[in-house]
């Protein structure tokens, strides 16, 4: 048997013919003759055997048969689709040279080119999107040799060039019908390579995403799920999920497809967990799929969806018993810390503002002895410092889903905390938030304030309720009231974190309660902890964040008092800030909270998304509280004098209306000033859109001119070698006589000739490419100008966001 290389040799001497024993063909040349065959030949089996060799080449001299074949391999596609063979060879030889990745076999020559060869060619390949319909034509061909090849190269273009391959195929005539009738292939490595492609196509691209789903890519996404074996299946399965939420997520056409089509239905097998789970284990596999389904899931009743969707999808998983199946998980032993803590966030999102549901989650119970709720089995791992931090989060989240919008369930806990006549030996859940409330553990100290401000959300009567809880910290010791406490140690802590969850509390505590209020104001000390910690000078290591807090209660008090503490009523307090704090600092401090890079991040999402445990600081709801009584507060301060007075514009002083004129006039300016500057504006967008013009001619000029510049580049290395091996042709390989150099001086000058003649049609080359080299010069420095122009007129341009995006991943 011939090895493959024999087998190649062989082929290549029947279609170049075997060279002269002193001859060495260069690749370059190979190359070139090859291409000649395949355009000038007659025979459909000369073309076939250059084309097979063309293929051979593809991957050590990648420059030299993408350069001088491309033009004649669109043609063989064109011209010669009726023989599969042929077809074949010239698929795969494209998809070789537009590869994203480098080949081992690659010459050093080509990989000194400074440019990404494959996205090169893919651009020139595609300039005529007529290539790319052709390729999805062959889609159709049921010939393994043809259909392989043919989507193996349009994930190649895809890789390259994803946008404009994007834009191709969804113009193109069924061209994504095409390519959704691979997932019904019997040939599984095709099919497994469809997926792939899919994936890939349908990534941030919702009109791709909603014709693939409306192509029935549900139905035959979970045929292949069903017959690979569920989560137990191998790569295939989750394949199929991660294109299933390229076509959910932020889409919410497809969702609601989903849902009215009942594929919801057909996820509640996948959660179903075996009897034998604890004989069979978790392989890595597995865990991957059933965080694929879990995302699912979750991508279905996101937050961030329109609340119809949600709510019809949280009845719909209610109804076929799937978030059943996820609570049995809950409960389930020897599940992997990372699956439980996925699951716990998509339980949380699942019961989330849904009364039925969060009933329903209310009596779950935990399989333990004696029997406890599976909400006190969950705090339990919250409060525990031993737990991982992401399993105590995603706890904490779950708890908030289960109190959002649920009156109900903020009064059962709140109930908890107040004294019974029920004696009782089982830990309740408002012990345990008041064990974590006063624990030696910071980050148990913060998820228990998060986990009781919750209870108190747009609820005053168990704010009221809450009053009446009472704490004795040692054993012995004389009760006092929750309120108080946390004061107290407030006051006694040292720890950032603690201080910070406390102080949230008690403004969620505060807001909207003005019995709360008072009890507060009577609280010794308190005031004076709230001044001293607004008026500090000096700060670091986020104490900012606490002395604006600090501030915020110090307004809340004021909104939400009734005077009925004397010391401290509305007028008091507010003298208090404006003497002892000063308005300009006291303003100053509040806005700390928002300008804080924390606030940001804490406010995007109801979910906690923190990879370590010193990044909790604010929480979302207390964002929400805090946007919704900033301007209050401050309104409150700057007006309360003049509205219990009864002052008006005409009762005001002279001095003071001369300065309230003098503000008005300001304002008048201003209003001016902002007028011209829309004026301006208006012009420099005018001026903008003819510079993105201008740029978008700049940017075609500029990709001519690199095409030109890679064949240029091309033709100077094949050229280059050409001499080289000339020249070695005409040093002597052995002692030459006298006699033999006198017969030689007539040849040798000939050949110095020759090679004086190429020497200088190389030296014309490279001066074009200097010249050349000199006009893509050019053309940057102008590109240069006009883009930083763009960004003066405050464009962003495409440039910046990759780069940032860049950043961003290495950041991560």
């Amino acid at each position: 048997m011939k090895s493959e290389m024999e087998y190649f040799r062989s082929g290549l001497k029947s279609v170049l013919g075997a060279p002269a024993p002193d001859q060495q063909i260069t690749g370059a040349e190979t190359v070139e003759r090859l291409v000649s065959r395949v355009s000038t030949s007659t025979l459909l089996e000369d073309r076939r055997d250059a084309c097979r060799a063309l293929k051979a080449l593809s991957k050590k001299y990648r420059v030299e048969v993408g350069a001088h074949s491309m033009d004649v391999l669109k043609q063989v596609l064109e011209l010669d689709r009726a023989d599969c063979e042929i077809i074949g060879y010239c698929l795969d030889t494209l998809c070789n040279i537009t590869s994203r990745e480098p080949f081992e076999e690659e010459t050093e020559s080509s990989l000194a080119i400074n440019v990404n060869i494959g996205e090169q060619f893919t651009e020139m390949f595609i300039k005529n999107t007529e290539s790319v319909s052709l390729v999805l034509s062959f889609l159709e061909e049921y010939d393994f040799r043809v259909r392989w090849p043919a989507v193996k190269l349009i994930t190649s273009l895809l890789a390259n060039k994803p946008k404009e391959i994007q834009d191709i195929i969804l113009v193109s005539p069924m061209g994504v019908s095409k390519l959704m009738d691979l997932l019904g292939e019997s040939r599984e490595v095709i099919r497994n390579d469809a997926l792939l492609l899919l994936i890939n196509l349908t990534k941030n691209n919702a009109n791709i995403q909603k014709i693939v789903a409306f192509e029935n890519a549900f139905d035959r996404l979970f045929e292949v799920i069903i017959e690979e074996g569920l989560t137990e299946g191998g790569i295939v399965v989750e394949d199929c999920l991660i294109l299933m939420l390229n076509l959910l997520k932020n889409n919410t056409s497809n969702i609601n497809f989903f849902k009215e089509g009942s594929y919801i239905q057909k996820i509640a097998p996948m959660l179903i967990l075996p009897d034998n789970l604890e004989e069979i284990g978790w392989s890595p596999q597995k865990v991957s799929n059933m965080h694929c389904v879990l995302q699912l899931v979750r991508t279905l009743v996101s937050p961030n969806n329109p609340i119809q969707i949600i709510t019809a999808c949280q009845k719909s998983m209610r109804n076929v018993n799937l978030l059943e199946a996820l609570c049995n998980i809950l409960m389930a032993s020897g599940v992997p810390a990372d699956i439980l803590t996925e699951t716990i966030n998509t339980v949380a999102e699942i019961i989330r503002g849904n009364l039925t549901n969060q009933e329903y989650f209310a009596n779950v119970m935990a399989p333990s002895n004696p029997p406890r709720p599976a909400i006190v089995v969950l705090l339990m791992s919250m409060v525990n410092e031993k737990q991982p931090f992401q399993l105590r989060c995603a706890v904490l989240y779950c708890f908030e889903c289960f109190l959002y919008k649920n009156e109900i369930g903020q009064g059962q806990i709140i109930q908890t905390l107040l004294p019974s006549s029920l004696a009782t030996s089982d830990v309740t859940t408002g012990q345990l938030l008041c064990g974590g409330l006063f624990s030696n553990d910071s980050l148990s100290n913060w998820f228990s304030s998060i986990s009781l401000s919750h209870c108190l959300i747009d609820n005053p009567a168990q704010k009221e309720q809450l009053l009446r809880v009472m704490i004795a910290t040692n054993l012995g010791a004389q009760a006092i009231g929750l309120l108080h406490q946390s004061v107290v140690y407030l006051q006694q802590s040292n720890k950032l974190q603690s201080k910070i969850g406390i102080l949230m509390l008690l403004a969620m505590w505060l807001s909207q309660c003005q019995q709360a209020v008072q009890v507060f104001l009577n609280i010794p000390g308190a005031m004076a902890f709230l001044t001293a910690q607004t008026s500090a000078s000096e700060y670091d290591n986020n104490e900012e964040l606490i002395q604006g807090i600090c501030a915020f209660i110090m307004g809340l008090c004021v909104v939400f008092n009734d005077n009925s503490v004397q010391n401290y009523s509305k007028e008091n307090l507010s003298q208090l800030i404006e003497k002892r704090v000063g308005i300009e600092t006291y303003c100053k401090k509040l806005n700390e909270i928002s300008r804080h890079e924390v606030y940001a991040r804490a406010a995007k999402q109801p979910q906690i998304l923190a990879k370590h445990s010193s990044e909790l600081l604010l929480e979302f709801e207390f964002c929400k509280l805090f946007k919704s009584f900033e301007g209050v507060i401050i309104n409150a301060l700057g007006v309360q004098r003049d509205l219990q007075n009864g002052i008006s514009e005409l009762s005001l002083s002279e001095h003071e209306n001369a300065l309230l004129l003098q503000y008005k006039e300001l304002i008048r300016d201003q209003d001016r000033k902002l007028h011209d500057l829309q004026k301006a504006f208006n012009s420099a967008q005018r001026e903008k859109e003819m510079l993105k013009n201008e740029l978008e001619e700049l940017r075609q000029t500029n990709s001519q001119l690199n095409d030109q510049n890679t064949l240029l580049k091309v033709q100077l290395a094949t050229n280059s070698t050409a001499n080289n091996v000339d020249h070695n042709c005409i040093e002597p390989q052995e002692p030459l006589t006298i006699k033999k150099e006198i017969v030689v001086n007539e040849e040798l000058q000939k050949l110095k000739d020759e090679l004086k003649e190429k020497s200088d049609e190389l030296e014309h080359l490279r001066k074009d490419q200097e010249d050349l080299l000199e006009l893509l010069t050019d053309q940057d420095c102008k590109l240069t100008v006009f883009k930083n122009r763009l960004r003066e007129l405050g464009e962003v341009l495409e440039d910046d966001d990759s780069e940032n995006g860049s950043n961003s991943e290495n950041e991560i």
